[in-house]
């Protein structure tokens, strides 16, 4: 290929095109986040199951550049082949290895589907084979459109976005044409909901403490994590009390399912209700952009905005390993307590009736802030990275 100019492509909210320099930079700035709070005392192991992007690679990040944990990822997405750069998710976990190891870390990726029972095998073979001893932390950051039946191959299960009982309307942001649309959603069947809640709920979690436990390689003491989500009353139709809601929900029953297996030999299984980030998957949500609009921009005023990376660093070093657990009555972590604090909601609540199609403007701190980070996960906007990509510069990654 040689060097050449990349073109940005968004066609809606997906982003069909990447900037690798651009990826490698902003995976360096979350490193730094990390290195400048310091070391902390945590995991020796970790397992990262969708550590190709988001949650699951700042988890990563601060297992490895915090804990100074070996870290082994099982990540989904496309390598670079012909003309096609490959997708961000890719470049993340080729960029975290070439860091990881700059740092005398144990840093393993599979590129590999996490919800198939060869993948679990797999992995399981390398920590036997590989590591200097067990998993001691085990992270599970899946959003995924499908699964498999593990127990019968030939259903598929697909996960939806809908509401349950009545259809929602409500805004949503065109990121590619930067305009706020009003979407109507129908509500979801009872297969919809169900397939949702095999493909997002915590059913393979549980398979996948299983079979590590099964194989020898999960640590008695091994801590497990799940990310859940409860979002504010204006996200509740489509989010909290739709399928993803009611996927989250099976996935807090296995936790609690798990916690009692665990706890005996002193594990744990814990659910985090993480707050309110640009993630690839999230700007799809109908409603959810245009209150991140809204969100980031009273943010940005109180100075409390968090990045993945800023808040799975405070969620691990705070929560998980430190003495300041924040938790509900359901003993679930709440790093998302400030967003939903009644001083920040209600502002946001004041300032959302004004983001409509007819007044919405590209000028809005918030959609700014929130476009921005939407671009930067493609490695696009990142300050000082040029649109110039030469191939022979990354020629000598490995995978």
């Amino acid at each position: 290929m040689g060097q050449v100019t990349l073109t940005e492509k968004i066609e809606g909210n997906v982003a069909r095109s990447v900037n690798p320099e651009g990826l490698r930079q902003m995976l360096q700035s979350q490193i730094e986040v990390v290195r400048q709070k310091g070391q902390y005392t945590g995991a020796k192991r970790a397992l990262i199951l969708g550590g190709s992007a988001s949650y699951g690679l700042a988890s990563r990040v601060t297992a490895a550049f915090g804990q100074g944990a070996a870290t082994v990822s099982v990540g989904y997405a496309r390598p670079p082949k012909d003309d096609f750069l490959g997708a961000a998710g890719w470049w993340n976990q080729v960029f975290f290895k070439e860091a990881a190891e700059a740092a005398g870390l144990v840093a393993k990726n599979f590129n590999a589907n996490a919800f198939l029972p060869a993948t679990k095998r797999d992995v399981i073979h390398y920590i036997q084979s590989e590591l200097d001893g067990p998993i001691d932390l085990l992270v599970y950051s899946i959003a995924a459109p499908k699964r498999v039946n593990p127990f019968d191959s030939d259903e598929v299960w697909r996960s939806v976005i809908k509401p349950i009982g009545k259809p929602v309307t409500d805004f949503t942001v065109d990121l590619e044409r930067n305009q706020l649309l009003a979407t109507t959603i129908e509500a979801a069947t009872p297969s919809e909901i169900s397939a949702t809640e095999h493909v997002m709920g915590g059913e393979d979690w549980e398979l996948w403490v299983q079979s590590l436990q099964a194989a020898g390689v999960l640590a008695p003491t091994c801590k497990t994590i799940l990310f859940s989500y409860e979002g504010p009353a204006v996200t509740a139709p489509i989010y909290h009390d739709g399928t993803l809601g009611r996927a989250k929900r099976a996935a807090e029953a296995s936790a609690r399912q798990l916690h009692k297996q665990l706890l005996p030999s002193g594990g744990e299984a814990l659910i985090s209700v993480n707050r309110s980030v640009t993630t690839k998957a999230s700007v799809v949500i109908p409603g959810f952009s245009r209150y991140c609009t809204a969100l980031y921009q009273v943010e940005q005023a109180l100075g409390t905005h968090e990045r993945p990376i800023d808040q799975q660093d405070r969620l691990f070093r705070d929560m998980v390993y430190g003495s300041r657990r924040e938790v509900d009555t359901l003993g679930r972590l709440r790093p998302d307590a400030t967003e939903l604090s009644p001083a920040v909601q209600e502002q946001v609540a004041t300032l959302l009736p004004q983001i409509t199609p007819v007044n919405f403007t590209t000028d809005l701190p918030g959609y700014q802030q929130f476009r921005r980070e939407f671009r930067q996960l493609s490695g696009f906007a990142v300050p000082g990275v040029t649109n110039e990509f030469d191939e022979k510069k990354f020629a000598d990654l490995a995978f």
